[in-house]
Formats: C-alpha cells, sequence, structure tokens
C-alpha cells in the first residue's frame, strides 16, 4: 500500500518558531515531527510515500530527498494554491491507483496501522476514518458511529453545544481510489467539509475506527511542549538519536561527540543532541537539548526544548520555554515560564524575559532590559478569545487599551484596506477607552471607521446595511457584572460574526503578525449625520402606526438607564400612547444590574403598572436588545410564557408563516403554530444561529425566552424597541389585553438546571448520553434532546463555563423535576 503525508500547512498556531519553517520540518524530540511519521509508516510496510507540500515546500524535499535515507521512496506533489485537503490529494491521483492511508505530517502517534487496514478491508470501505477519544473536543471534528462502525453523524470543530461526543477525526484516513472520483479537479475541496458529507449523503460505506494508543495533534505552542513532556515520560515511545542510560529514576540519551562535565547535574529525563559541551554545574531537568549547544557553568535549564546551535551563558536560567536555533542566551539572563523565543536572537547578559513572552526571529535584548511583553506585540490574553456574547473580560484588567488596540489591529487584518467598518459604544467612560483604542488599532491597519458613538445596539446593527459597512463593532459595560466590559461584533448584515470569522480575528491576534498600513494608507474616521434618522424611518415604515394610535395605550417603560431612552420616546410620541417613563436617562454607574436589582426593577414595574392602570409595562435591558414584560393585571410575565403570547400574536396576524424558536423553548409553540396554519423551526440556543435563521426567505420572527425577538423583515437582529410596538400592534389589531392572551395558551411545565462538569469531561458525558438514549428519539441541534414521548429533556455544555444546562419539560412540574433529576443523577455516575 501507499501512503500520503499531508505536509502542506502553514503552522500559523506555531509561530513564533514556524516563522522561518514549515510545520512538518518542527523538531520533536531534535528529529522533524514528519521524520517520526515516515518511521511509523514504514514500521508497518508503507515504503512508497506521497507528501503534499505547499507552504514553503523546498525546506522539505531539501531534507527529506529521495528518501533512500530513511528507507524509504518519497515522491512530491505540489499544489499551486490551497486546494484543502481532499483537493491537494486529488493532485497526487496518477499515484493513488490502489488503496492507501492518509495522514498528518504535523502529529505524532503509534497508531497500530494494521490493524486499522485489516478493519478497513473487512468492512468493504470506500472510506475509513481512524478516530480517537480526547478530552476537550472542540478543535476536532467531533463523530458518531452505529454499532456496526458507520459513520452517521459528524461535525467540524464544534461549540461545546454541538458537541455530542468525545470521539474525535484524528486526521488518518484509509481510501479506496474510487474515493477520488467524488473530489473535483482544481477546486477547493475538504474531507471533513466535503467528502465526507458527500458520503454520506449518498449512503456510501464511510466507517469509523475508533483507535488505542497515543494521539497529538501538534497544533499549538502548548501541545508542542506536551508532545514532548509525553516523549520524556515515555507515553509514547519514539526513535531517538543518542545512547540511552536508564535507571529508575531517569532516562537520559546523550548524543554523539557530546561532552558532560562530571559537576553537572541531570535530574529526570532528558534528550540531549550530538557534539554538545555541558559545563560544570549546569543542572538540566526534563528538558530536551538539540546538537552543537554549549550550556555553560550553572546554567539552569528545566522543562524546556532547546534546539540546536544554542549558546547559555554562566548562571543563566531558563524554565518551561521553547528556545529556536541560532539563539545566544547572556550570563545571568533569566527566562520564565512559557516564553518562546524563535531563531538567531540574542538576550543579553541579565536580562529578563517575563512569563508568555513570545519573541520573533532576529531579535536582541539589551543587557540588563525587562521584557514585559511580545516582540513584535503584546502579550497572550486567555484559553479563547470569542465567547457566547462576542469577547467579555475584567475592565482594564484582561481588556486593556493595549489589549484592545492589538485586537482593533487583528479585526483589521481580516478586512481589505480601505474598507468601512461601523463603531459605536454604550456610556460607560472605560467603554470610551477600549473604544478608542479598538479604533486605533483599526485605523493603524488601513480600515476607516463611521463612528456612531453612543447609539443602542439594534440601532447600530441596523443601519449598517443601508450604510454599506463591511462589519462593525460595539463596545458596553456587561449587564450582569459591572466590572467586566462587553466587546460585540457584528458583520456586513448587523449579524454577530461567524465562528470561522472569530476563529480568523483570533488566529490573527494570537499570531502577532497582523497588517500594518503605510503612512499614507492608514483609516480615516468620520461621523454620520443621519444614522438615526435612517434608523427611525425603517421603525415607523414596519411597524403599523395607525392601528397603534386607534387604540390609545397606557404604558410603562422602564429604559434601564440606556441610551435607548435617546431614540424611543420620540418613536412612541408618533403612537399617540400615554406614556410613563422610568430611568430615562442615561447613567454610566447603573448599567448594570445584579440578579436582585434585576428583580427589584420588575417589581417596582410591576407596582407601577397596577397602581395606574396602565395596559403593559416593559423593562428594556441596558443595550436596547431585550425586553421583561409586566401585564395589565401587574403581575411579571416569564420568559417561556412571553414567548409564547408574542408567538400567538405574530402567527395570529401572519397565519400560515414560518417562524424560529430555539431547540430548548416549550413544545407549546408547535400547538401555537399547528392552530395558525404555520411552521416552526428549531435553532441553536446561540445568537449567531438565531440570527442565520431569520435571514432566511420565509421566516418573519425568531424568539427565545430570555426576552430576545427579531421581527426579521426589520431588523435580524433582537430589539427591545420594535418588539415593544409590534406587540402594541398587534394587541390593538385583535383588541386583546395580555392577560387574555397568556390565559389561552397550551400549559406545561419546565424546569430548568444545571450541574457542574469539568471542561475534560463534556464530550464523554455527551457520547455516553447518546450511546444511552439510542432508544428514544433524539435531537442533536443543540446539544442533546432526548423525547419520552411528549416530554422532553435536553442536555446542552455551556460555552464558557464547565457546566452541563440540563432542561425539561413535562405536563406538571412533577414528571418535568422527575425528567431533570434521572439525568441529574446519570450524568454524575458517568463523571465517576
Amino acid at each position: 500500500m501507499k501512503a500520503v503525508i499531508m505536509a502542506g500547512g502553514f503552522g500559523t498556531r506555531l509561530r513564533p518558531i514556524t516563522c522561518n519553517i514549515p510545520k512538518p520540518v518542527v523538531p520533536l524530540a531534535n528529529r522533524p515531527i514528519m521524520e517520526h511519521i515516515i518511521e511509523l509508516l514504514k514500521r508497518y510496510g508503507f515504503v512508497d510515500l506521497a507528501a503534499i507540500l505547499y507552504h514553503q515546500p523546498e525546506i522539505i524535499t531539501e531534507y527529506f530527498r529521495d528518501g533512500v535515507e530513511f528507507g524509504v521512496k518519497m515522491s512530491y506533489v505540489r499544489a499551486e494554491s490551497d486546494l484543502g485537503t481532499a483537493g491537494s490529494v486529488k493532485k497526487a491521483v496518477k499515484l493513488l491507483n490502489e488503496r492507501f492511508l492518509i495522514i498528518s505530517g504535523d502529529l505524532l502517534t503509534n497508531f497500530n496501522l494494521s490493524e486499522i487496514i485489516d478493519y478497513h478491508i473487512k468492512k468493504k470501505a470506500l472510506a475509513t476514518m481512524v478516530l480517537t477519544r480526547v478530552e476537550n473536543p472542540l478543535q476536532y471534528g467531533v463523530v458518531i458511529t452505529e454499532k456496526n462502525g458507520k459513520i452517521s453523524r459528524f461535525l467540524e470543530k464544534p461549540s461545546w453545544g454541538e458537541v455530542f461526543s468525545d470521539t474525535i477525526n484524528t486526521g488518518i484516513y484509509v481510501l479506496e481510489p474510487q474515493a477520488l472520483n467524488y473530489i473535483p479537479d482544481d477546486q477547493e475541496f475538504d474531507f471533513s467539509k466535503n467528502l465526507f458529507p458527500l458520503f454520506l449523503e449518498k449512503g456510501l460505506p464511510l466507517y469509523g475506527y475508533v483507535a488505542s494508543g497515543y494521539w497529538k495533534d501538534i497544533g499549538n505552542l502548548s501541545e508542542y511542549r506536551l508532545a514532548h513532556s509525553d516523549v520524556l515520560n515515555g507515553k509514547i515511545t519514539l526513535n531517538i538519536h543518542g545512547r540511552k542510560i536508564e535507571d529508575k529514576n531517569k532516562n537520559l540519551w546523550i548524543g554523539e561527540e557530546t561532552n558532560i562535565d562530571p559537576q553537572a547535574i541531570l535530574e529526570g529525563s532528558i534528550i540531549i543532541g550530538k557534539n554538545c559541551t555541558i559545563k560544570k554545574n549546569v543542572r538540566i531537568s526534563g528538558s530536551v537539548i538539540g546538537d552543537n549547544c554549549v550550556l555553560d557553568e550553572d546554567a539552569d535549564i528545566k522543562d524546556c526544548v532547546l534546539w540546536d546551535n544554542i549558546y547559555v551563558g554562566p548562571s543563566a536560567k531558563i524554565l518551561d520555554s521553547v528556545i529556536c536555533k541560532g539563539v545566544d542566551v547572556g550570563a545571568d539572563a533569566q527566562v520564565e515560564k512559557n516564553v518562546v523565543v524563535s531563531e538567531e536572537c540574542v538576550l543579553g547578559r541579565g536580562s529578563l524575559i517575563k512569563q508568555d513572552v513570545k519573541i520573533w526571529p532576529y531579535k536582541t535584548i539589551e543587557d540588563g532590559a525587562t521584557l514585559c511583553t511580545s516582540l513584535i506585540w503584546g502579550d497572550k490574553w486567555s484559553r479563547a478569545l470569542f465567547g457566547e456574547y462576542g469577547i467579555v473580560g475584567l475592565a482594564n484588567i484582561e481588556i486593556t487599551p493595549e489589549f484592545a488596540a492589538k485586537l482593533g489591529a487583528a479585526y483589521g487584518a481580516t478586512l481589505d484596506k480601505g474598507a468601512t467598518i461601523l463603531s459605536s459604544r454604550d456610556i460607560h467612560k472605560t467603554s470610551r477607552i477600549i473604544h478608542r483604542a479598538i479604533m486605533c488599532g483599526l485605523l493603524s491597519s488601513g480600515v476607516n471607521i463611521v463612528d456612531f458613538g453612543i447609539t443602542p445596539i439594534p440601532v447600530a446593527h441596523y443601519v449598517s446595511r443601508p450604510l454599506g459597512t463591511c462589519g462593525g463593532i460595539h463596545i458596553r459595560r456587561s449587564p450582569y457584572n459591572s466590572q467586566v466590559i462587553d466587546i460585540k461584533f457584528f458583520d456586513e448584515n448587523g449579524m454577530d460574526l461567524s465562528s470561522s470569522r472569530e476563529r480568523s480575528i483570533e488566529s490573527l491576534f494570537f499570531r502577532e503578525d497582523f497588517r500594518r498600513a503605510q503612512i499614507e494608507e492608514t483609516g480615516e474616521i468620520s461621523f454620520p449625520s443621519r444614522a438615526m434618522e435612517l434608523y427611525r424611518d425603517g421603525f415607523l415604515n414596519f411597524a403599523n402606526v395607525k392601528e397603534i394610535q386607534n387604540a390609545k395605550f397606557k404604558i410603562v417603560v422602564d429604559y434601564a438607564y440606556g441610551p435607548a431612552a435617546t431614540i424611543f420616546p420620540s418613536l412612541l410620541g408618533k403612537f399617540s400612547c400615554e406614556v410613563v417613563a422610568l430611568n430615562s436617562h442615561m447613567d454610566a454607574s447603573k448599567l448594570t444590574k445584579t440578579a436582585e436589582e434585576f428583580d427589584h426593577s420588575l417589581k417596582q414595574l410591576s407596582n407601577i403598572v397596577g397602581t395606574l392602570k396602565a395596559d403593559a409595562g416593559f423593562l428594556m435591558d441596558a443595550g436596547g436588545e431585550k425586553i421583561f414584560m409586566v401585564d395589565e393585571l401587574g403581575k411579571v410575565v416569564s420568559g417561556d410564557d412571553a414567548l409564547g403570547l408574542i408567538v400567538s400574536l405574530v402567527l395570529s396576524s401572519n397565519p400560515f408563516s414560518t417562524i424560529a424558536v430555539p431547540v430548548t423553548a416549550s413544545r407549546n409553540i408547535e400547538e401555537i403554530a399547528k392552530k395558525n396554519g404555520s411552521i416552526v423551526l428549531r435553532t441553536r440556543t446561540t445568537y449567531r444561529s438565531m440570527m442565520d435563521t431569520a435571514q432566511k426567505k420565509d421566516v418573519i420572527f425568531v424568539g427565545e425566552n430570555k426576552g430576545g425577538y427579531i421581527f426579521s423583515k426589520f431588523n435580524t437582529t433582537f430589539d427591545a424597541m420594535m418588539s415593544i410596538a409590534k406587540l402594541l400592534e398587534f394587541l390593538a389589531k385583535h383588541k386583546v389585553k395580555i392577560s387574555t392572551v397568556l390565559k389561552k395558551l397550551p400549559k406545561s411545565v419546565i424546569i430548568r438546571e444545571h450541574i457542574s462538569c469539568p471542561w475534560e469531561l463534556k464530550g464523554t458525558i455527551m457520547r455516553n448520553l447518546i450511546e444511552a438514549t439510542k432508544s428514544h428519539k433524539v435531537d442533536l441541534i443543540d446539544g442533546v434532546k432526548v423525547y419520552h414521548n411528549r416530554d422532553w429533556v435536553i442536555i446542552v455544555p455551556d460555552q464558557e463555563m464547565p457546566l452541563l444546562h440540563i432542561n425539561a419539560e413535562a405536563s406538571d412540574e412533577q414528571k418535568a423535576r422527575t425528567l431533570v433529576n434521572k439525568y441529574i443523577e446519570q450524568i454524575k455516575k458517568w463523571q465517576k
């Protein structure tokens, strides 16, 4: 059999160590990663190898040449453009006239390839995906197989809500040559995104083999260090060059012509390359040292990876870091944890490199200098940038002006030079600081800005389309935590950014090598004059003003001190409503509400509505996106009832329509729709999913049970002002009261709970859940929804916390509680 090695990647997540070399030749235990893959293939009889090259191909071909030195025959296929994984392999079609194996040139594994091939042959598969189980499946493709091994479902790089297993695609495949017939020539085509979904659609034999053994995708710097630790600790056995010395406390590999002073102290497992000099009183612990290195007297190296040709001066100390080839570390220099120093750098005498700093190639740190931020740009931030609500962090601690400027530059680098984006913020002074810093970063990348200043979020979303901007940002103080800043991004349609665009920004942010515009190409700021008029005109054209005017409503509106108070009163004035306004001035100190303050506001609203005998009361959130309502009797309407109320009114006014609600919304929505001859689509619980659905041609409304409603023919994002207007319009049209509509809604009980779950167990729990509920009807739209006749329970992993959310609906509270408790107990057993 032949094997194909995928060796064309850029290795961007490994920068700066891949600035000058492609990822497959990055050294692992002093040999290129791809060399370990070739040895694995050779061990199982694969000697006819084809490498798919794209990025810096000459470095790979110069090292491996014809493969004779490594006991194999090497062929090379160069892609002239990025054709994706499958499209690149199709370029080698002339070499692949028999069954073949595909493996990445930048992973580390000891899988038994013979067992994989035997399984493929036994199943008579057209393609076999090699699978393994991991603690955190977010960066991989998650897969479900039937009992016979046939793949039934998979999803590339899911969010936590989409994780339905801890079984993932390793990027190792066995294919029959006929599989190549389904790959178009010279087009971008991917195995996991295109080819395998096509096989599932056509019912072709696609199987998954869950392999046992070691597997690690060396996708980032953290995984790179962990891979070395695993080698040293014996989790995987590699062919390491050098003489091996074993005792009960350590393993030591020493290369040829290496001299180690008898007074050097070697602790734990260590690999030392050839032609090295380890001088008196040098201390090395749990590290890999490359070839031709000199460690001068009293140097201290702990848990490090040092490449070739490195000099470490007397009394220098390096801790848990990666030092690339040709680096000169001066005497008494100190390198703290998690530092990466790229090629040919000089760290001066007595210099201090602080934790988490990354240094790009060819940099010089002066004697005695302290480096606190990376060269070229700043420090690494958190585990991931984007969460469910955009980018969220502690104001001036996690989200600092420096961070914001770098973020703006990263965002700008994803856009074309000369592109224009919209920016807005709330009234808080810290939001202003972060807003200006982000603008600086954007301008530096050559992007122009239309600055709206203090603006409600839905207004900013709405005007982005008529102004023709490429996207936008909104900065606000968190409505839930007074110490936190939220940074929200949206695209050219006013929708939250897609996950792929978020990943692009995140990747550039962490790579820290984004674009800088030339002096004449930097961006410009403009200030729009008709933004509010655009929104006001669109608003009044969409709402039925006369219908509302005729009803002569009396309402109470709590503006929550937000910027909606600058525009909504004038709109309400057009409706001839009698309005009692609460908290209608902007106050930066009151934008955030604790749970107790929120409950107090609702109670106060309830009392005022009841006292004044108003028709309704509405509490807006500070961003102007969501509403919480009180009926004419002064009763607070729950989120589930509010959704049912608005759905009932929307469909009564627009029968035979299509609406959408999240998968966690009540089953009663379908009952209401059925009475009106309408269709209900179920979405994921994320804002982006609801916005995507709102863009579908026939969808007129999208709502959730947390106060957010989208009237998609007006705006594809939550809009509190339009939600109030349309509710009043429907009440006026049908001449009904809120409480009257609520009494007619179908009855059921939903209980919403959550349970703690470590990150590393989330995928395992979801896999066990699917396996345990195969006899039930199950939905995998978001999390796992299990039906028990008409009742249901759904388990959704939290996007940002080590939690699982468990919701259940039944005809009465006892049945719903029983369902919730049943699954909580089962999850606890799986966790043990």
